[in-house]
């Protein structure tokens, strides 16, 4: 028994009005929260700081691209991204690389107490970063550090190390929210592909190899872009080892750049940071995707 046009009709606008009710919390809060924010930067950005006269009060007059020109010649910004583009080589590809080995691991029958494990690996994501910035920057100093003949050995908070003492915070931090990404991805693979290997006679390396890893290769991808958002935006660390450390300027990384012009402050100014770097991290990501994704979606 076929239903009435009218009854279809009815039913699909019903159907409409639920999805539209059960979306609406989040559009809201999505608007609200992030939409409404990146707009009020942008705006931001075009504005600037007039005085009327040398001790006037100051006003907000339309700028035009003024602020985007003093971006594109302020040195202090590009050396912060030159300084992020250098910890994102020191850093990322270890912590990938950590991340898919322990989440192999974990997926290998050879080892035991698996729970206990995945659950130590990913614990100290919890930990937040400026707790585990503080706790790192004791270790590294010799005046509170317990292992004194490393931390005298090696100056760690110079600037010859302090990037690579910044990069060990992050890798502790992250490598186990990065492992769990991949770990799931490995237990999505079919137990049939597993047992079929194995009864052709494949070690657990070869399987690890030559069917896990390039099944995985779309979270590893995707940790990827991960790693080069969460690069562009370093912050809590390299703030905190500033305290101890003065081989850490203010403008060390371009989120840190955009701290210190807005504590002036110029509100402008840094709203003109931020939009350049978020168009900058946008560029990247998309390119790393662009020239990923063929070899990881194949």
């Amino acid at each position: 028994m076929t239903a009435l046009p009218w009854t279809r009709g009815h039913s699909t606008r019903r159907h409409h009005r639920a999805a539209i009710g059960f979306l609406a919390p989040f559009l809201v809060a999505f608007a609200l929260f992030y939409v409404l924010p990146i707009g009020y930067a942008v705006y931001q950005s075009f504005l600037k700081i007039e005085r009327e006269g040398t001790f006037g009060r100051a006003h907000d007059v339309w700028g035009g691209l003024s602020q985007y020109a003093e971006v594109v010649h302020d040195s202090d910004f590009w050396d912060s991204l030159v300084n992020v583009g250098q910890f994102f080589l020191v850093s990322v590809p270890l912590q990938l690389v950590l991340a898919l080995v322990f989440a192999l691991l974990l997926d290998s029958p050879v080892l035991r107490a698996h729970r206990f494990f995945r659950l130590a690996l990913f614990a100290p994501y919890a930990v937040p970063g400026v707790i585990a910035a503080l706790m790192w920057g004791f270790l590294y100093s010799p005046g509170t550090t317990p292992i004194p003949g490393i931390a005298d050995r090696f100056d760690l908070l110079g600037p010859d190390l302090v990037m690579v003492a910044i990069a060990s915070v992050v890798n502790w931090v992250y490598t186990g929210y990065n492992m769990l990404i991949i770990y799931s991805a490995l237990t999505a693979i079919p137990a049939e592909v597993i047992e079929a290997a194995t009864v052709d006679g494949a070690g657990q390396v070869r399987i690890a190899w030559s069917i896990k890893i390039p099944h995985v290769t779309p979270a590893l991808v995707l940790t990827g872009v991960f790693s080069i958002i969460g690069t562009l935006q370093l912050f809590n660390e390299p703030q905190i080892f500033r305290t101890i450390s003065s081989a850490v300027s203010s403008t060390y990384t371009p989120n840190m750049v955009v701290y210190a012009t807005s504590s002036i402050p110029n509100y402008h100014l840094a709203a003109a940071y931020s939009v350049v770097l978020a168009l900058i991290t946008c560029a990247l990501s998309f390119v790393f995707l662009k020239a990923t994704q063929r070899r990881a979606f194949q």
